[in-house]
């Protein structure tokens, strides 16, 4: 089995990967600042504390522990924050990735798992959105998203870097077994905020825009559970590592639902009645994202599983209890 060096792998997605990469055989070491990661999510593989912008750190674990892969998920991931301060987005995201992709080069680590998103695709004229379709972000942290792609293009043209971008919609839910789930410091994820009113951590939950030209007027998002995108990740490794080609695919469901849908859906879910009021919308959002997900069905045999509303609300539900009892 491999050895995978995890770029923030005590962050929300980083941590399932690395429980599920450790079930399946691989050795994993993790990589991150713990500026937003959570150390007690790194259970299933040694943790060094570093910065990907440290080049020396990074070339002393790539060669220390003689990595043969990497999995690339240390960013900031704020799209509201990416608008207001994007020096530091393109800071740690863009320049973050080119001295890892640097270190990567100069040790001979050829492969490297990349945590994309949807936001390289701004606001789509069409619906389902393809990977076909033409990337034209409307943030900053969408566009330093495809700003690291386009340089594992390039890297992989000039020094055979081969490369897995999996761009993912909104990640949700939690490890069915309550170990690991979402936890953002400032939270801003729909579904936890929601599940905060429900537990009485917060009076209630803002939905951002009720005059978009969607079925009820909120916003449309495709919600993936994060054990189907830890799933994909460990997908994209055994494909690359077997020789395969550079390629990028969409993670999703396929379903569109709106605010006001997973609200309704989480009160049938925790049996709380969960305020909600309206607010402005937020700049940089668009109305609707929905995604095609056939080629990683094609490419990888991938399909989100677990990413029915009501299993994703069920398993977050679990994890929030958990985390609201040991806090207390």
């Amino acid at each position: 089995m491999a050895r995978i060096l995890i770029t923030g792998g005590a962050g929300y997605v980083g941590s399932h990967c690395a429980k599920l990469l450790a079930a399946v055989g691989h050795e994993c070491v993790v990589f991150d600042s713990l500026r937003s990661g959570h150390r007690e999510f790194v259970r299933w593989g040694k943790l060094i504390e570093g910065d990907i912008r440290n080049a020396a750190a990074l070339e002393v674990v790539l060669s220390t522990y003689k990595i043969d892969a990497v999995m690339h998920f240390a960013a900031l991931a704020y799209v509201g924050e990416s608008v207001v301060i994007p020096s530091d987005y393109y800071d740690i995201n863009v320049h973050g990735t080119r001295v890892l992709l640097d270190a990567m080069t100069r040790s001979g680590v050829g492969i490297v798992v990349f945590s994309s998103s949807c936001a390289i695709y701004g606001d789509p004229d069409e619906m389902p959105i393809g990977e076909n379709c033409r990337p034209n972000p409307i943030n900053p942290y969408g566009f330093t998203k495809l700003v690291c792609e386009r340089m594992m293009d390039d890297f992989g043209r000039a020094y055979g870097l081969r490369s897995a971008r999996l761009r993912y919609f909104n990640a949700a839910g939690a490890d069915s077994t309550g170990e690991i789930g979402e936890h953002h410091e400032p939270e801003t994820h729909l579904i936890p905020l929601i599940l905060d009113v429900a537990l009485g951590r917060r009076p209630a939950v803002q939905v951002f825009g009720s005059d978009y030209r969607t079925r009820d007027g909120t916003a449309i998002r495709d919600y993936v559970h994060v054990s189907d995108l830890a799933r994909a990740h460990v997908l994209a490794l055994n494909r690359l590592v077997s020789g395969g080609e550079t390629f990028a695919v969409n993670l999703a469901s396929g379903q569109g639902a709106s605010v006001r849908e997973v609200i309704d859906a989480s009160r049938a879910v925790t049996g709380k009645p969960i305020k909600a009021h309206v607010a402005p919308r937020r700049r940089g959002d668009p109305p609707m994202l929905v995604a095609d997900a056939t080629r990683a069905r094609e490419l990888l045999g991938w399909s989100a599983e677990r990413s029915d509303l009501a299993t994703i609300l069920a398993d977050a539900w679990r994890w929030h209890g958990i985390r609201f009892q040991t806090s207390k």
